[in-house]
């Protein structure tokens, strides 16, 4: 279905004006784009069908209480476990605040499983 003077030429699951994915129908029987407020009615879907799922990241950072554990292998460095005293951890990095801060390093024990975050 192509709308008159829109702006984009898209499909249904998508707003014709600024290109947002449309959420599900509202109460009132439309559907409203949530950032240019676009609408359409719902009985324009009649005989479409519209499929979404989510998917959710199932890693988690660091290691304490209730946390995943970390992925073993990747990289390795030079860094003494504290816990078992193996020489070489591996290490995995990631932003976790704000971009003009340093990464977050994780260190894993490939012997013991011991994990230790470090703020750079």
């Amino acid at each position: 279905m192509e709308f008159p003077q829109s702006r984009f030429q898209s499909r249904l699951e998508f707003c014709p004006e600024c290109g947002s994915v449309l959420p599900r129908p509202g109460a009132p029987g439309c559907v409203r784009c949530p950032r240019c407020h676009f609408s359409i009615q719902c009985s324009d879907f009649e005989g479409s069908t519209v499929r979404t799922f989510l998917e959710f990241s199932s890693g988690r950072a660091g290691g304490g209480r209730g946390a995943a554990a970390a992925p073993q292998g990747g990289p390795t460095v030079e860094r003494r476990c504290p816990r078992c005293g193996n020489e070489g951890m591996s290490y995995r990095t990631r932003q976790m605040r704000s971009a003009d801060e340093g990464q977050t390093v994780f260190y894993s024990c490939p012997r013991c499983g011991f994990q230790e975050k470090e703020d750079s």
